[in-house]
């Protein structure tokens, strides 16, 4: 840290690269272990979380110059408010899910048994998932987080959709854009129908003949949509490329970056995402936090660096369906994040400090802490893993999910 300069977290300012935190990165909500001061939000959060950190100059040259470069040529043609309360959605998207995740199975197992791709089916479902993020992202983004392992792939082809379409809201897209990208998310993978199930569903490391066989999707996914009638030609290309890494490693072409589609670059990093956070027959789920922090590391290299880092944006530090310990030692799922205070969002509380199962779910918004409404140690002390402490997100759904404040 030869170019770095310890200072209290009152002199913190926008422009500022903190480089180090006088605690360990671990025992806070930090993704990046080093990021920019991008706004007084940001200062806000080290503050709760720390007293002292150090500042690199020469980083907060270059980063500070860069940021304010992206900023000027970014242009966001669209700019989205959410149009319900998350109340309401959540009674609206769950029927939406159930109806996308019946589609999407039932599309799939057509494509695995020979069939063709059902295009007006595709469409349908990517319909709906838009809408209901253009309402309010956050109940499809909840919803997303209930898995079943034995539905791996319809599973994740559904999720990467509301994923991608949550993201390309968060840039600004046109509807007719965000349409698109979810057609693409849904379709990422359907090459995969066509790899023997003993493959796709083996639990432990795939011999080299295997992988070439699990590699082969792309082209499958490539040949199966190329041969649909009325598809979005974006989705093929999509197919056939979401494996392609920035740095020109990946498969199948060993692409560049030049060689790369935005819709291509948008959907590599949600389907990495969705991959990490679940868990596989081979291994367990990450956290959020611990997923994007692979993505940041991997920016420039195997990912779009600037859209990695929207993502990250995108996501938050605690997305809703995160399953979080406060400091108060109760425990819940966030249900809704907070755009303007990332670290404050709203959790709806399963077990109290006992990490016993509370008698009625409620909900607490974590901004009151700034008004002093609420206590301090209802600030969130962890992230954990879904399945934590008996606690799944399905199974939360399957009981009713009562928003009660």
């Amino acid at each position: 840290m030869a170019d770095s300069t310890k200072i209290h977290v009152a002199d913190l300012r926008v422009g500022m690269y903190v480089s180090a935190l006088d605690k360990d990165w671990l025992d806070t909500p930090f993704i990046m272990q080093g990021f920019l001061i991008e706004d007084p939000e940001d200062i806000d959060i080290v503050a709760e979380y720390c007293e002292h950190v150090w500042v690199d100059h020469a980083e907060s040259r270059k980063l500070g110059s860069a940021s304010s470069n992206i900023g000027t040529a970014s242009c966001r043609p669209a700019r989205y408010v959410n149009e319900v309360s998350i109340q309401e959605e959540h009674q609206k998207a769950y029927k939406t899910f159930r109806h996308a995740r019946s589609l999407t199975c039932s599309m799939l197992d057509q494509i695995r048994l020979g069939g063709a791709i059902n295009s007006e089916v595709a469409r349908e479902t990517v319909n709906d998932v838009v809408q209901s993020i253009l309402r309010h992202p956050d109940a499809m983004l909840w919803l997303s987080k209930i898995r079943d392992e034995n539905s791996y792939t319809s599973d994740h082809c559904l999720n990467v959709c509301v994923l991608a379409v949550a993201f390309g809201r968060h840039l600004g897209m046109s509807e007719p854009d965000l349409q698109h990208l979810g057609l693409c998310g849904l379709l990422h993978d359907v090459g995969k129908m066509r790899v023997p199930a003993e493959i796709l569903d083996k639990p432990a490391a795939l011999t080299p003949k295997e992988m070439s066989l699990m590699k082969a999707h792309t082209v499958h996914g490539r040949n199966l949509l190329l041969s649909t009638n009325n598809i979005y030609t974006g989705a093929v290309d999509v197919a056939y490329s979401h494996h392609e890494k920035m740095d020109g490693t990946g498969y199948p072409r060993k692409l560049k970056a030049d060689g790369i589609s935005r819709f291509t670059r948008i959907i590599s990093i949600v389907d990495a995402y969705d991959a990490m956070t679940a868990h596989r027959c081979y291994s367990r789920a990450k956290t959020s936090t611990e997923a994007l922090k692979i993505i940041y590391s991997e920016r420039d290299k195997h990912f779009d660096g600037e859209l990695a880092l929207e993502f990250i944006k995108t996501i938050g530090l605690y997305p809703p369906g995160s399953l979080v310990e406060l400091y108060s030692g109760e425990v819940g799922f966030v249900i809704e994040a907070n755009a303007q205070r990332r670290h404050l969002p709203k959790v709806i509380l399963a077990l109290d400090a006992h990490k016993r199962p509370r008698e009625k779910e409620k909900v607490v918004d974590l901004s009151q802490i700034e008004h002093g409404d609420l206590p301090r140690k209802f600030l969130i002390k962890q992230v954990w893993p879904d399945g934590s402490f008996g606690l799944a997100v399905a199974d939360f759904q399957k009981k009713g999910l009562q928003l009660r404040y």
